[in-house]
């Protein structure tokens, strides 16, 4: 592990004392019930070792864009069912009051921090109001952690501030990466490739084979001159794709399927009026020797159009990746989504509830959030 991050091991007793819990909440929630609750019970083993501990827990988290009618209240709802939990406004007289008579195992939960503008300003007040809910801070929420927001950056400079147990496991695992065991296999997904590129660019240096599907391959499609009909294009993101075509490491899928009548066909046969949707079976079949001999397999990202139920691709290669060897190390809210229907999440051997911080820590080796710790 190449960081020395404090975490909750160097916290010593923390019975009697307000902890400020920052985690990853952000989940789906429809008609007033969640409807994913992977992030939550991903987070329970955390708060339930401060309750033990004895600390006053103080849960602050973020839902979506931070609407109005964006409320927290239904995760507080779903977490009843698991442990006594007081939901409380964000900010407001009475939730100081409230915080301060709280007794030793207590558990309140504050509505969500973008109801503030000052937290994802990183606003100096809003983390010192934060900062004055507690004695100690903890995140555990490595989800987030790559924006510098005043729950994940200002407030850590406030208090003692920890890594927690999910944050640590995180860093952990991800760092593997770094320093892999060879063969290694880096799967890259999704759309938007141009966030991609620093990431493109370090892992065909340091992978053996790396596989870009998803949307993001239909800008390498562009670059071959191929026709891409009216599939998906990252505009921002065409320039200097032919040098990484001339890379024997990239490999892009030479057959795809359209959503027009879901056909297969080879990606340099898409017509004008057609739409790539997802990856063939056939190129995912193409990839049973580089998968069955790595060592470690990192993937983030689907290779089809999740949303619109293109999984086929996706879950051919989750049955090829369970038939290896390997390390498997996977993220990226989507593909969790797609482990977690096919009820195999469990046998890969780490499983980031990350998506935009797991690729900007392979990216950059740190994040906001770790800086804000190590200070």
């Amino acid at each position: 592990m190449p960081f020395t991050l404090p975490t909750l091991k160097d916290a010593g007793d923390l019975k009697g004392k307000r902890v400020l819990l920052r985690l990853d909440l952000n989940v789906p929630i429809e008609n007033g019930e969640v409807k994913d609750a992977y992030r939550i019970t991903s987070s329970l083993p955390t708060v339930n070792t401060l309750v033990s501990a004895g600390a006053k827990v103080i849960i602050i988290a973020h839902l979506g864009k931070g609407k109005p009618e964006e409320s927290l209240k239904p995760v507080a709802t779903y977490l009843r069912d698991k442990l006594p939990i007081k939901f409380l406004p964000l900010r407001d007289p009475d939730t100081k009051q409230y915080i301060e008579k709280m007794r030793d195992g207590d558990v309140v939960m504050l509505e969500n921090l973008r109801h503030s503008k000052g937290e994802e300003e990183n606003n100096e007040d809003f983390a010192k109001y934060l900062a004055s809910l507690a004695e100690a801070y903890i995140n555990d929420a490595f989800a987030v952690s790559h924006r510098a927001h005043a729950s994940v950056s200002a407030v850590a400079t406030l208090l003692p501030a920890y890594a927690g147990p999910l944050f640590e496991s995180e860093v952990k695992h991800l760092s593997q990466a770094f320093n892999p065991e060879h063969p290694f296999l880096f799967i890259l997904g999704g759309a938007k490739i141009s966030t991609k590129i620093p990431l493109l660019k370090k892992f065909v240096g340091i992978a053996d084979h790396v596989l870009v599907g998803g949307a993001s391959a239909n800008n390498f499609y562009k670059a071959k001159g191929y026709e891409v009909g009216k599939s998906a294009i990252d505009a921002d993101a065409m320039e200097g794709l032919e040098e990484y075509l001339k890379n024997p490491k990239l490999i892009i899928p030479s057959d795809i399927v359209v959503m027009e009548g879901s056909k297969e066909k080879k990606a340099s046969e898409v017509a004008a009026s057609e739409t790539i949707v997802d990856i063939a079976e056939a190129s995912v079949d193409a990839m049973k020797e580089y998968v069955l001999t790595s060592k470690l397999i990192v993937w983030n990202g689907p290779l089809g159009f999740y949303e619109k139920g293109f999984t086929g691709g996706s879950k051919r290669l989750v049955e090829l990746i369970l038939g290896s060897q390997a390390k498997t190390i996977v993220g990226g809210g989507d593909t969790v989504a797609l482990l977690d229907s096919m009820g195999v999440t469990n046998k890969f051997s780490f499983v980031s509830t990350a998506g935009g911080a797991m690729l900007d820590f392979l990216a950059n080796g740190t994040l906001p959030g770790i800086e804000a710790l190590q200070r």
